[in-house]
């Protein structure tokens, strides 16, 4: 495993088709590309922003069809980079189940996708300020955790509403994770209150880096987005944050070697206990 890497969180305000959210995040990437990411990602639902029903409906394809996955496939051949697509909202491919998966993929540097992820914990809240969302009414939820292998270590894969469900991430962590990615596009009153303390408690429960790249700003279908795109060393330190929801990049070196200490300090992934519930 290589001990250093340059990384870039791409923060977008993606549109509600695949097409034009391909056109908004490529130059994006290829700028990073350009600056020396080796390794660039995405937020959540980067293919597109639609929560209007019927619209949403007529925009879903398969995997395989969809403009920004094929797109952001070849993007990452013609640069030579590893991508995570944050995630893309498709087609489930369940039989008997129409609704969509929230799918994170890991690309590598020939296009190749070598680990899919479909999200496992949907978020359905009514807040206090009206806003409702039901995501189980559109989204399947996935079966089962992922770690992706790529050149400079695991990755651990998760999406957004995940960052609340700790359980999950020390599981990744204790199967070799030395990096967590947690594409997002969190609501503002949420992420106002809770991202960043989320995100690093997250990295220091796990002595992961933890890499959240996010949606930001208000969109085409009116709704609203946190921003703020940050990095997260395995101490709980952030390295890298975006100041505000405006689309742009975070660009960070990570340093491999701050895990091994971060872990060999407070050695938590070894002292788990069993016990009994209450």
């Amino acid at each position: 495993m290589s001990h250093g890497l340059d990384i870039a969180l791409i923060q977008t305000r993606t549109p509600a088709t695949a097409v034009a959210a391909l056109a908004h995040v490529e130059p994006m990437i290829r700028e990073a590309a350009a600056r020396g990411a080796r390794f660039i990602l995405t937020p959540e639902a980067c293919n597109l922003m639609e929560q209007r029903r019927e619209l949403k409906a007529a925009a879903i394809t398969d995997e395989d069809q969809d403009a920004a996955v094929i797109g952001l496939r070849h993007l990452a051949a013609e640069l030579g980079v590893w991508l995570l697509i944050g995630s893309a909202i498709v087609r489930s491919g369940h039989a008997g189940d129409a609704r969509a998966a929230n799918r994170s993929l890991l690309v590598d540097a020939h296009g190749g996708i070598v680990a899919r992820y479909d999200k496992l914990h949907v978020f359905d809240v009514d807040l206090a300020n009206g806003e409702r969302y039901r995501e189980s009414a559109g989204i399947r939820p996935g079966d089962g955790a992922t770690v992706g292998e790529t050149p400079w270590g695991r990755l651990g894969m998760t999406v957004c509403y995940d960052v609340r469900f700790p359980h999950l991430y020390r599981q990744l962590a204790k199967a070799g994770a030395s990096m967590i990615a947690v594409p997002a596009a969190f609501t503002v009153p949420t992420g106002r209150a809770h991202w960043e303390v989320l995100l690093r408690a997250r990295a220091i429960e796990t002595g992961c880096f933890i890499l959240a790249p996010a949606q930001g700003g208000l969109h085409e279908d009116r709704r609203a987005t946190w921003g703020r795109s940050t990095v997260v060393g395995p101490w709980g330190e952030v390295l890298a944050q975006a100041s505000d929801d405006e689309p742009g990049i975070v660009h960070v070196r990570l340093d491999f070697a701050e895990v091994d200490k971060a872990r060999s300090m407070v050695p938590q992934l070894l002292h788990d206990r069993a016990f009994d519930a209450p």
